[in-house]
C-alpha cells in the first residue's frame, strides 16, 4: 500500500519565471511546470528551455514534475529529450490513449523517471486497463476533466454527474496496478466551497490527490486529502490493540466496539505514514 503523499499537483506555466519562482517555495506536495495548454505555439521552445533550466537547477520544496506536450505533437520528442538529459524525475504525459504511448515515452526517459499518464479522450477510457498494464516508468494515472467532458460533450453538473463512472473505474484501475490515481481539476478559482467539495467527493472515491490550476487552491486540498485528527486517532488505537500481548496471533479484534481485522491494520499503518508525510 502506497503511503508518499501526492494530495496537490500544482500545474504552473513554465513560459512564466515568475511562476517557476514561486513553485520553489509552495507548499504543495507536486508542483508541474507545464509545456502543454499553458503555453502558446509561438512560446513552445522557450518554455520547454526553462523548464529544462527548473529541473537542473532544483531547489523546489515540493516534488517537481513537467507536462510534456502530446506524443504527435512537433515538440514532444523534443520535450521528452530535453527533460530527460536534465535528469527530470517525474513527467506527465497528456493525451496517453494506448499502452504502447507508455512505452515509447518511458523509452525516452531516465532509469528513474516516473511518468503520469493523462486520461482525458473516450479512447483512453476504453483501454484504461491495456494503458495501465504496460508498466515502464507508468507511476499514476491523472484524470483530465476539461478535455474528457468536452470530447464527451457533457453537461455541467456541480456534482460531476456525467464523470461518476470514470471517476471509480480510474481509481479501481490504478489500485488493482498499484498506481496513483489523481482527480481532475476544479476550474472555478474563486469558488472556495466549490472546491472543498469536489475535493471530498474526489476523497470519497479512493483519490490520493487532486490537480490545481490555482495556489489559492493548495491549501483545501491539501486538507481534504490529509487524515483528520479522528482518522489519526482511530489508526493509533488500532495500532496499539493489535500489539497488545492478548492480541498476538489473532486475526480480528474488537477496538472500541467495532471489529477490526488485520487488514485494517494494515490501512492504520498506512495512514500514520501518510500523516507523518510518508
Amino acid at each position: 500500500m502506497r503511503t508518499e503523499r501526492v494530495r496537490s499537483v500544482l500545474y504552473l506555466p513554465a513560459s512564466n519565471p515568475r511562476a517557476i519562482e514561486k513553485a520553489r517555495t509552495l507548499d504543495c506536495d507536486v508542483a508541474i511546470l507545464d509545456l502543454e495548454d499553458a503555453v502558446a505555439p509561438d512560446r513552445k521552445i522557450e518554455a520547454r528551455a526553462a523548464a529544462v533550466e527548473a529541473v537542473r537547477q532544483g531547489g523546489f520544496a515540493p516534488r517537481l514534475g513537467v507536462r510534456i506536450n502530446a506524443l504527435g505533437t512537433p515538440w514532444c520528442a523534443d520535450d521528452a529529450a530535453g527533460l530527460a538529459e536534465a535528469g527530470a524525475t517525474l513527467i506527465v504525459a497528456p493525451k496517453i490513449e494506448t499502452h504502447e504511448a507508455v512505452h515509447a515515452l518511458s523509452a525516452a526517459l531516465p532509469h528513474n523517471a516516473r511518468l503520469w499518464a493523462m486520461i482525458e479522450t473516450p479512447r483512453a477510457l476504453l483501454n484504461l486497463t491495456e494503458i495501465a498494464d504496460a508498466g515502464g516508468a507508468l507511476d499514476g494515472l491523472m484524470l483530465g476533466v476539461n478535455d474528457l467532458g468536452k470530447a464527451l460533450g457533457t453537461g455541467a453538473s456541480a456534482a460531476r454527474e456525467p464523470f461518476k463512472p470514470w471517476l471509480a473505474m480510474i481509481v479501481l484501475v490504478a489500485r488493482a496496478h498499484g498506481l496513483l490515481a489523481l482527480d481532475g481539476v476544479f476550474n472555478r478559482i474563486d469558488d472556495a466551497e466549490g472546491l472543498a467539495a469536489e475535493a471530498a467527493q474526489g476523497r470519497l472515491y479512493g483519490f490520493d490527490g487532486k490537480s490545481l490550476i490555482h495556489p489559492s487552491q493548495i491549501a483545501a486540498t491539501n486538507q481534504a486529502f490529509s487524515p483528520t485528527p479522528e482518522d489519526i486517532a482511530q489508526a493509533q488505537a488500532i495500532v496499539a490493540a493489535f500489539a497488545a500481548e492478548d492480541a498476538q496471533g489473532l486475526g480480528a479484534i474488537q477496538v472500541g466496539g467495532t471489529m477490526v481485522e488485520r487488514l485494517h491494520l494494515d490501512q492504520a499503518r498506512a495512514l500514520l505514514a501518510r500523516a507523518n508525510g510518508g
